[in-house]
């Protein structure tokens, strides 16, 4: 098969995704015809990124219709709840896997489908939706962040945000996208983004693809950059936003928004509003997925550290809302109050 237009992608029945655990080296599409690949799909990180996680869940749904064998709807409504709990599951940070489950079961809910055929047609109709609005979500949040960005501007980003993060078009690395589009000279120093290196595999990848001038750094060369005027503007992701603006984002986040805030350097985070969890006061009630030891003693397979040695391996950090200058989103930019402003975001049409 030739390169998919977008990241991930439903044909006939099947869902096909790019496997971004082998780029850059390679490039591999991946594809599945059940609910419980798709699931694997994203606990192993063959996708990534919290809207293409959103999508490959609406698309996960899709197959689960499509694989069960009820012949009412009843029977229909109760695979998948089964096959929702298994998605839930795959990872726990990332808000949107819940907000497209969520969403896809609303859909098959609704009254007007009289039988488990129309369900079934319904949620490969509202996969694909959800899909589709993703990149014209991204779009708009492209638009309202390049606005931030100034001629000449060097831009420091962490982990990866591109297309790969998303449907298509990408957040964080959208708005530079969009930016590099209008015609602004800019660089950007890509963070390396340990231990799964998706600043180095991803993020260098795809600025190269676009033409844009990239660096990469050792994650822990961030501040010396900084300390040296070096960067001018910090853009990151989000997988899930307290109300009061907390954000969760790949592990070493965090560190990055400190040493921004201690050298005048304003941090943004691109997120969409369904990033938003509002039933969540503050960052400390986001569970932050804990994953596999051998992403930190291994590289390629290659043991680096001491057999017996304990390893802390969080998949996320969260920064408070302190360290925040604003969080861009397709509705807007919205600045403190956050408790405020994404709630009045997050509600409008």
């Amino acid at each position: 098969m030739n390169e998919l237009e977008r990241t991930i992608e439903w044909r006939d029945g099947a869902v096909y995704m790019i496997d971004q655990r082998v780029l850059p080296l390679r490039y591999e599409i991946k594809s599945y015809t059940d609910y419980q690949g798709v699931a694997e799909a994203i606990h192993t990180m063959v996708i990534r990124g919290a809207p293409a996680i959103g999508a490959a869940a609406g698309f996960g749904m899709a197959l689960a219709g499509l694989q069960s064998a009820a012949k009412t709807r009843s029977d229909l409504l109760r695979d998948l709840e089964i096959a929702a709990e298994v998605l839930r599951q795959a990872r726990p940070t990332a808000v949107n896997l819940f907000w497209a489950i969520d969403r896809m079961l609303r859909t098959a809910t609704d009254e007007a489908l009289a039988s488990a055929d129309d369900v079934r047609a319904a949620l490969v109709r509202e996969a694909q939706r959800l899909a589709d609005e993703d990149v014209e979500i991204n779009k708009r949040m492209a638009e309202h962040g390049a606005a931030l960005i100034k001629d000449g501007d060097t831009i420091l980003t962490h982990c990866n945000t591109g297309a790969l993060a998303v449907v298509d078009y990408g957040t964080a690395l959208g708005v530079i996208r969009r930016a590099h589009e209008q015609g602004k000279r800019i660089k950007v120093f890509a963070d390396e983004t340990r231990p799964r290196l998706q600043g180095a595999r991803l993020t260098a990848w795809e600025l190269m693809r676009w033409g844009i001038d990239v660096t990469l750094i050792a994650d822990n060369a961030a501040g010396h950059y900084m300390r040296k005027g070096l960067i001018d503007i910090c853009l990151v992701g989000s997988d899930r936003t307290a109300a009061n603006g907390d954000v969760a984002n790949k592990i070493g986040t965090y560190k990055v928004a400190v040493l921004a805030k201690e050298n005048g350097i304003p941090f943004y985070p691109v997120l969409p509003t369904s990033t938003i969890d509002l039933s969540l006061p503050n960052g400390d009630l986001i569970p932050i997925e804990e994953r596999d030891e051998r992403e930190v003693t291994e590289i390629d397979g290659v043991r680096i550290a001491p057999l017996g040695v304990k390893v802390g391996n969080p998949a996320f950090d969260v920064t408070p809302n302190r360290y925040i200058a604003a969080i861009i989103t397709e509705k807007g930019v919205a600045r403190a109050p956050f408790g405020e402003s994404l709630k009045a975001l997050a509600s409008s049409v």
